[in-house]
């Protein structure tokens, strides 16, 4: 999909250096987060606004209110975050492409399973996943930009 600058699933959504180390490579005017709990909690808004770097506009959408926004197609670069991957499938099955998605972090939690570094995924989350290998879409771990990709295939 056109304007779309970086696909990205981090737990933390927004946080300080790294997204701003994202911003350098990859500028965008415009970040959208997707995630249905947080599109409801006025003060995770809040904070998610006041996180992003300067100039950059934020929206908070739950999955069906992206869907319906970027079947519209996006004017601006724009970085897409979400927590899980589960939030890509949505979007996929909602007609939305993506030909890329960045594996940022994803914490340890019950049911999880380390599979790289700081990232952990459960049985489910890596046959999301897998799900995408399969239609081509292309996984990678790259926690800054500085960092060398780690293909997620060889670690599912």
């Amino acid at each position: 999909m056109e304007n779309i600058v970086l696909a990205r699933i981090d737990d933390r959504l927004i946080h300080g250096q790294v997204m701003t180390a994202w911003m350098k490579t990859r500028p965008a005017k415009r970040i959208l987060v997707i995630d249905d709990k947080v599109a409801v909690d006025a003060f995770m808004i809040e904070v998610i606004e006041l996180a992003a770097p300067t100039g950059v506009k934020v929206d908070v959408y739950s999955c069906d209110q992206a869907i319906e926004a970027l079947k519209d197609g996006l004017d601006t670069p724009t970085i897409l975050l979400a927590k899980v991957p589960d939030t890509y499938k949505r979007l996929m099955d909602g007609g939305i492409a993506l030909g890329e998605i960045n594996l940022g972090g994803m914490g340890m939690a019950p049911g999880r399973k380390t599979l790289y570094k700081n990232i952990a995924a459960s049985e489910v989350e890596r046959s999301v996943m897998k799900g995408f290998l399969a239609q081509g879409i292309d996984i990678k771990i790259q926690i800054i930009p500085s960092e060398n990709c780690i293909e997620i295939g060889k670690l599912l």
